[in-house]
């Protein structure tokens, strides 16, 4: 898909390289955290692909030279090809890009409020993922009890991890022995989204198995959670940084214990929906959870129509 002519394509391809700390994508991308940067990277090169007809990416295109006629161009085009809430999330980092080049003295302030002057797609309220059921939780954890290997007590240890932490899978796999108090059961979250540090607390059952964990691997300092080998060997380095491995761990107990598949965010999602039945206030449940804005926690909120209907009936006349 051609979106612009062939000569003015030229003239947003950068001539030559420029330093990072000039370049807005760069500098915009330095801003944020690790695990977001694999993300804004992908969609800025979609976008640069997309508007150069696959001539430049990320670091060859010249964001500076891009106007409205191109910003709404790459609106209509992702529209065409991506559900509205990727393309809005794709809109927000090309925003964030242009800004970036205004602050750097490479646009200016008519030409980048004219680019950054796109209106949002609409979206569709939809419910994500889902919660997980007492039974299931209980059922992955009886499959590693069952077996019995170093690895299944590490996977133990994950699952009460996300269980009663409700973290993130970057978070997780970013954990250090430091972190934990096995006393109190605090649990300190020092790399959570956009470099923010919380501490989350650990129930006594989710201590325990922690603690089994530990009796195998150990109480020398590094990563709490570990790769394991086959033969049980413990492998003192953090697991995948990306969370795959987390993503595959959780796959692989859900298959042996016969659940439906769910994703390790799905623990995230139980976590704040069990709390917010359990009476806790969304203000507490969002510092939990570490969001940003009590308007994203109740985006976790699954309990569905039953608690509606259970507190209308609480009403007296």
């Amino acid at each position: 898909m051609l979106l612009v002519s062939s000569d003015e394509i030229e003239t947003l391809i950068l001539k030559e390289p420029v330093p990072l700390t000039v370049h807005p994508a760069a500098v915009y991308l330095g801003s944020l955290a690790h695990g977001s940067q694999r993300t804004i990277r992908s969609a800025l090169n979609k976008i640069a692909r997309l508007i150069s007809n696959n001539r430049c990416d990320l670091m060859t295109l010249d964001w500076s030279k891009l106007r409205y006629r191109h910003t709404a161009a790459i609106r209509t085009a992702l529209s065409q090809q991506l559900s509205a809430t990727t393309v809005n999330k794709m809109l927000v980092a090309l925003r964030r890009v242009l800004h970036e080049a205004y602050r750097l003295d490479l646009m200016s302030a008519n030409d980048y409020s004219k680019a950054v002057d796109l209106k949002s797609l609409n979206v569709k309220p939809q419910l994500r993922g889902r919660t997980l059921a007492r039974n299931e939780i209980q059922a992955l954890l009886a499959s590693c009890e069952e077996e019995g290997k170093t690895i299944s007590f590490r996977d133990g240890a994950v699952i009460s991890l996300l269980r009663c932490g409700g973290l993130r899978r970057d978070e997780l796999v970013k954990l250090e022995l430091q972190d934990l108090d096995l006393d109190t059961g605090a649990l300190l979250i020092r790399h959570g989204k956009g470099n923010k540090t919380r501490t989350v607390y650990l129930n006594e059952k989710a201590i325990e198995l922690v603690k089994q964990w530990l009796s195998i691997r150990g109480y020398e300092p590094g990563a709490l959670v570990c790769p394991v080998k086959l033969n049980g060997e413990v492998i003192f380095k953090h697991l995948s940084a990306n969370g795959d491995s987390v993503y595959h761990l959780i796959r692989s107990r859900a298959k042996k214990a016969g659940l439906a598949h769910f994703s390790p965010h799905d623990f995230r999602r139980t976590f704040c929906s069990d709390l917010l039945t359990e009476g806790e206030d969304v203000f507490t449940v969002q510092d939990l959870a570490g969001h940003s804005s009590p308007v994203t926690t109740k985006k976790y909120d699954l309990r569905g129509e039953e608690v509606k209907r259970r507190a209308v009936k609480k009403l007296k006349f």
